[in-house]
């Protein structure tokens, strides 16, 4: 037999159904960040961010005159090319100002905090914006059995909600229902 979780939000907590008990769980704000590469010189060129409460900010970013470094390697990744970046990107004080405003104080984990915090840092720093939040890796808050858990409900997750990977807000969402599924 098959059990279901049943997810409610409410406000940045959430009442998980699971095989007719309810547990009310805070449900973590989840960031994640892709960029033009994989080495110190790489930059942020999309970010994206889902908080407790479900509501989603995603942005590309224009690359600062100084960010030049391009790796086509990490294009095909994430499948965005610099010239649309360039068109189409958000200059980075705009989404810092914006980041600022989505996430207010709170808490934001990342599951790629090593590579993630330089990059939020570089944007940050680059724009002369104060960060109004703070960032630490996921695995500060997962217990033992989710990590045991993680690989297998993602996968399954990732082919259910059949989700765009490697795009900043699609993977924040699918980083927090994974969270929210290993909790059992």
């Amino acid at each position: 037999m098959r059990v279901y979780l049943l997810v409610a939000y409410t406000s940045l907590s959430a009442i998980i159904t699971f095989s007719n008990r309810e547990f009310s769980i805070n449900i973590p704000c989840i960031i994640d960040i892709e960029a033009s590469g994989f080495g110190m010189n790489s930059y942020p060129i999309e970010v994206g961010v889902v908080r407790g409460d479900g509501a989603r900010y995603c942005k590309l970013i224009k690359p600062f005159p100084s960010w030049t470094h391009w790796d086509p390697t990490a294009e095909k990744l994430h499948k965005i090319a610099r010239k649309s970046l360039l068109e189409n990107g958000d200059l980075g004080a705009q989404v810092c100002f914006e980041l600022n405003e989505f996430i207010g104080k709170r808490q934001v984990y990342s599951d790629g905090w090593v590579v993630d915090s330089p990059w939020l840092i570089k944007l940050f720093d680059s724009a002369q914006i104060e960060m109004t939040f703070k960032m630490s890796p996921l695995e500060m808050i997962l217990k033992e059995h989710q990590f045991q858990q993680w690989d297998a409900k993602k996968q399954h997750l990732l082919l259910a909600l059949n989700i765009e990977r490697h795009r900043a807000s699609s993977d924040a969402l699918l980083i927090q229902q994974t969270y929210i599924e290993t909790l059992r």
